[in-house]
Formats: structure tokens, sequence, C-alpha cells
């Protein structure tokens, strides 16, 4: 949303502009202003998006291999239910989303400790795609702040401008009154 279109409301509620100084340096910084001033540098959300994107390449091939592990492990143990490679796929799948329908379960040693990578890998996977997106809502979030400020301050000022034009003004109008005062009161 552009400075343009937003409300009295809006502008009041941002956090407020005195808490910076001149070149918009921060005087005096929350935790979370360093946070999102370290994640808006580019370099850093260029890292962060190449480290989210290595992450979840690697949680697919855990998932893949996952998968193709189970149906191993599983083959010919009692009760087991993960007995081919597409349901192996789906049992992944849900089990890396932490949704454990309860459908598809290993029953064997070996075939719980897959389950138990598959599941780190997923909840790494999800909780690094959460982060970025998360860096990215920032990023946007503190340039908008950043214009709403940059315009609030240009706004305060051109308003002091004609604050102090209009007390000029009005102080040579009462110097003429005075005068004209002065003058009648001389005859």
């Amino acid at each position: 949303m552009s400075i343009r279109h937003r409300t009295i409301a809006q502008v009041a509620s941002m956090e407020p502009f005195s808490y910076f100084g001149p070149g918009d340096l921060p005087v005096q910084q929350s935790f979370f202003q360093w946070v999102t001033h370290i994640l808006s540098d580019p370099r850093w959300r260029a890292l962060h998006f190449r480290a989210a994107l290595g992450v979840t390449s690697a949680a697919a091939a855990v998932l893949l291999a996952g998968s193709a592990l189970v149906v191993p492990a599983e083959k010919g143990a009692a009760g087991a239910n993960i007995t081919s490679y597409p349901k192996a796929i789906w049992w992944s799948i849900e089990t890396a989303t932490t949704v454990g329908y309860g459908d598809l379960y290993p029953v064997t040693a070996w075939g719980r400790v897959i389950a138990s990578v598959t599941m780190l890998a997923g909840i790494t996977t999800f909780g690094m795609v959460t982060a970025a997106i998360a860096t990215w809502f920032v990023g946007r979030a503190q340039k908008e702040a950043h214009e709403v400020r940059t315009a609030v301050r240009r706004y305060a000022h051109e308003g002091e401008d004609a604050v102090s034009t209009e007390l000029r003004m009005l102080h040579q109008r009462f110097d003429r009154v005075e005068q004209l005062l002065d003058r009648r009161s001389e005859h």
C-alpha cells in the first residue's frame, strides 16, 4: 500500500518517527527493529532464499529416499500397511507435514527410524519455508514503514514552514496595528 492510500489512523499506528534521527539512522532500536533491519538486507534475503531452496531440495530427497527405504523395511512384517511405493510416498508426505492420518504407519524398528528422519526433515523444511515467507513480509512492511516515516517527516516539515510563515505574517500585521494605534494616540 502506498503512502497516499494510508489513512490518518494507519499513519498514527506506525512506530513513532521520533525514534529516528538525521538520515534515518535509528537512535534507539528494539530487538525486533534490529532483526527486521538485518533481514531486510538484500544479501541476507538472497542467502535466506538459497538456504530455503537447499533445505526444501534436501527434504524432497529425504522424502523420496524414505519412501524407497520404508517399503523394504516393512516388507513381510506382521501388520505392515506400507507395502508399495505409492503408499510409501503418501505416507512420507503425511508424515513430513505432521498430518499423520493414522492410515499408514511403520511397524518395524527400521521403519520407525525412517519415519523419525522423515518427520524431522518435514518440520525443518516447513520451518525454513515459513521463515523465508515471513522475511519477505517483514522486508516489505519495513520498506513501507520507512516510506511513511519519510512522508510524515516531510509533511511535518512543510507544516512547520507553513505555520512559521503564518506566524511571521501575523506578527507583521500586529506590528502595523500597533504602529497605527501609536500614531492615533500621538494625535
